[in-house]
């Protein structure tokens, strides 16, 4: 991750739409995030992802999500968008995890599923220590399906102190990712904050609203400012 301990990298998930992928730029996003989990609401083809992601800028991080993938599924996708970053969030093991980012030559995020009643029974050090080899640590709530759900865990249940990377996600908001990154920035090497659902237009996933991106970047800049 390229973020600096005061300077918080903004991923935004979840991208279909040109005019969406324009906002997120606009507003000043770090890393967009395509879902290639074809059970996914928010699912675009590798085709499409290329599409959407040659309208990055490059300093713009394309960063393709899969769930339980094969070879030939993240080859593809890969092939689609040559630069983007990998991120698994299945149930992928770490040596899955190795074997498919080695192959495409990608460094990659690796997803744990975090209680939502009973945050503290994660041995969330383990999971990093396991997936030592993986660029970031992506945190989201666990829930029925593979993420997306705009849930959140409880971030004062973590560890004080997490030797990784870490990536908040899960129900983050304009409103709450202020909070998030007071509490998750002092247990983490850097940090980075990943919405998607919290940044969508009412009831309609994968369609995202640009008044929403725009206070969410706002909202963690500010943090960032007043650390």
């Amino acid at each position: 991750m390229s973020s600096t301990p005061l300077s918080t990298l903004i991923k935004i998930c979840g991208l279909t739409r040109e005019a969406d992928v324009l906002a997120c730029i606009n507003a000043g996003a770090n890393a967009i995030g395509f879902v290639m989990y074809p059970k996914s609401a928010r699912f675009v083809s590798p085709e499409r992802a290329g599409t959407l992601a040659k309208m990055l800028p490059s300093k713009t991080m394309p960063v393709l999500l899969f769930v339980n993938a094969s070879l030939e599924e993240v080859q593809a996708a890969c092939r689609a968008v040559p630069n983007a970053l990998l991120q698994f969030h299945g149930d992928e093991t770490p040596f899955e995890c190795d074997r498919l980012a080695q192959a495409v030559q990608r460094p990659y995020w690796r997803a744990a599923r975090i209680p939502t009643e009973n945050t503290a029974s994660f041995d969330l050090v383990k999971f990093c220590q396991d997936y030592s080899n993986a660029q970031a640590i992506l945190l989201d709530a666990h829930v029925d399906g593979y993420g997306g759900g705009g849930k959140t865990f409880n971030w004062s249940q973590l560890p004080p102190n997490v030797n990784a990377h870490l990536v908040l996600s899960g129900g983050l908001t304009p409103a709450n990712v202020t909070d998030g990154i007071r509490q998750l920035r002092p247990k983490a090497l850097s940090l980075a904050v990943d919405v998607s659902s919290g940044v969508e237009l009412d009831g309609q996933k994968g369609l995202k609203d640009a008044r929403k991106i725009q206070e969410f970047v706002a909202a963690v800049k500010a943090a960032d400012a007043i650390e």
